[in-house]
């Protein structure tokens, strides 16, 4: 990682869960994170509890799926952090609705914030290091195993195939970047349960979540250390999908 040192890191959906441990660990390696929130005031108190590190956390308030704000975060960290060299495409949301009955508002969510966001966001990242003269950058986006199989929970069908985009997503960059002869690398870190807040933000029924309440989880640190991992290996290695699940998880 100590390649890594005094460069910029974006972080989407810092404000809590795997988010807030990735950019809390990106600062303890000596990285300038800039982490994205709509409730920018706990990723404030994020970046206060981490004053004494090597590096240094931004807060920024920024809804990812409005295009205009990611476009005028982005001009922020070109104007006063020179640009960017890592993306970590984080935020996401899940919802447990019928594909027969909807409602469609929340296929909607889903789908602005798990794939067009990304995509903006990785848009705009590579943008930025092209500018930057970056040739060794890294795009990181946290998927989810429901992006490979479909889990066996009613109602998870539209989110799994949220998941499923990103990882057609992944291997299209990646093979656009092979094209180009770039050294700018992508991966996919596709967690199975981990304890975050996604469940209760997702409006889950009460009865669903008791479901899960004696499933095997990980912690968001867990993913944390996923990341820290695939930045850490040389530049030369292409971690192209990184599957991480709690033992005795069933799917």
């Amino acid at each position: 990682m100590e390649r890594w040192t005094g460069r910029v890191a974006v972080v989407t959906g810092a404000s809590a869960g795997i988010g807030a441990a990735i950019a809390g660990e990106l600062v303890k390696k000596g990285l300038k994170v800039v982490g994205l929130a709509r409730r920018v005031e706990r990723v404030e108190a994020l970046e206060k509890s981490l004053k004494s590190e090597k590096g240094k956390l931004y807060a920024i308030k920024c809804d990812v799926t409005n295009d205009l704000e990611v476009t005028e975060t982005f001009k922020w960290i070109k104007r006063n952090l020179g640009g960017v060299d890592i993306l970590i495409n984080n935020a996401g949301v899940g919802s447990f609705n019928s594909i027969r009955d909807g409602p469609v508002e929340n296929w909607r969510k889903i789908f602005d914030l798990n794939v067009l966001a990304l995509s903006v966001c990785t848009k705009e990242a590579l943008q930025s290091m092209k500018e930057k003269g970056v040739d060794d950058g890294h795009i990181i986006h946290i998927s989810s195993i429901a992006g490979h199989t479909i889990p066996l929970f009613p109602g998870i069908e539209m989110y799994s195939a949220s998941k499923h985009a990103v990882t057609a997503l992944t291997e299209g960059l990646r093979r656009e970047l092979v094209k180009q002869k770039s050294k700018i690398r992508v991966t996919s870190v596709s967690p199975g349960g981990v304890e975050t807040e996604i469940m209760e933000a997702s409006e889950i029924p009460k009865d669903v979540l008791e479901g899960f309440k004696d499933m095997p989880c990980l912690k968001s640190k867990d993913i944390a250390d996923s990341v820290i991992y695939v930045l850490g290996t040389p530049p030369h290695v292409q971690i192209h999908e990184l599957t991480i699940k709690p033992v005795g998880e069933i799917n």
